[in-house]
């Protein structure tokens, strides 16, 4: 295994990706038998004031000791780097040359980024060590898992149970094996018993939601919106909305994908989705879904909250018949 190793899951990932790439950080860490580990939170981008050195933030400036000099007993000594994808340019550039100096026989560090690392950071981690991509956590993919783990731990589930967990819990894996872990030794689990110990709701990521208002599946996204609206702030999803917008009108003047993703300034896979459905949508119902959007923002700003739901529920209704509606020519 080498000492030097990146735990890399989707861009703003889930509760869900989120744990299995720390549960594989920690696992990591474990197998390479370190005597202590050094955590690393890194902090969003432009919070924190730089720490003692100038150029690393407070959160950040204790990796240089820790890279430079490893255990002070000998031992091996772990460093896991939360949330690597926050690193500055500054900070991802000073980590990245430490590498290339560490001593790989005292020393084993696991980055674990949600999204690509800032290129030196990456580059070094390609070129000194391994990196392992997590694959985003699809309600699939959880009710497959949920299944298996029903089946291995020798619980009775009654199907309707089944189906209630995955609309309380989502692709949120760590919280419905919690979950099994209240029901087990509790006989056959029926949807009552279910409902009455889990009164939360997932939280969800927006894409589900942008995908059932693109499927033009109402009922569907009006449950999304519900449920995102559980632990996310109206304004957070208008801006999921509108980054969505202005990818899909941009696709429907681009010549190709590669302008497209110049115009845009990345090449993410949303952008790539925009262009493959760039035929979906008309230019009247690209003009209509802007007017919508703006006049929402401007309600949810001005008016109280008891109004924001119900905006957002006409504002889903709306989008779903202009998005599913007719093809462009």
């Amino acid at each position: 295994m080498k000492s030097v190793i990146a735990v890399v899951g989707p861009s703003g990932a889930g509760p869900g990706e989120r744990e299995t790439m720390l549960q594989r950080a920690r696992a990591l860490l474990d197998q390479s038998e370190v005597s202590d580990t050094l955590r690393i939170d890194v902090p969003a981008r432009g919070a924190e004031e730089p720490g003692e050195g100038g150029v690393l933030r407070a959160g950040v400036d204790a990796i240089v000791p820790a890279l430079q000099s490893g255990s002070l007993f000998g031992d091996r000594l772990g460093v896991e780097v939360i949330d690597a994808q926050n690193l500055q340019k500054a900070e991802a550039d000073v980590v990245a040359e430490l590498l290339g100096h560490m001593d790989p026989n005292a020393i084993t560090v696991v980055f674990v980024s949600a999204g690509s690392m800032p290129a030196a950071l990456r580059k070094q981690v390609k070129a000194v060590g391994e990196s392992i991509t997590i694959k985003p956590v699809r309600e699939q993919d959880a009710g497959d898992w949920l299944f298996s783990e029903i089946r291995s731990r020798g619980m009775r589930v009654e199907p309707d149970a089944v189906a209630a967990l995955l609309r309380k819990f989502g692709s949120d894996i760590g919280s419905l094996a919690r979950a099994l872990d209240q029901l087990e030794g509790s006989g056959k689990i029926t949807i009552d018993e279910v409902n009455r110990r889990f009164a939360n709701r997932p939280d969800e990521p927006t894409w589900l939601y942008g995908d059932a208002v693109a499927a033009g599946d109402v009922g569907q996204a009006l449950r999304r919106l519900s449920d995102f609206l559980v632990h996310g702030h109206p304004l957070q999803l208008l801006a999921f909305m509108e980054g969505d917008l202005r990818r899909r009108s941009v696709a429907a003047v681009a010549p190709n994908l590669e302008t497209m993703s110049e115009w845009l300034g990345e090449s993410s896979y949303p952008v790539k989705k925009a262009w493959n459905n760039r035929s979906r949508v008309s230019d009247s119902s690209l003009s209509k879904a802007l007017d919508a959007l703006s006049r929402a923002d401007r309600i949810i700003k001005t008016s109280p909250p008891e109004m924001h739901r119900l905006t957002l529920e006409r504002l889903t209704v709306a989008l779903c018949r202009w998005y599913g509606g007719p093809r462009r020519a």
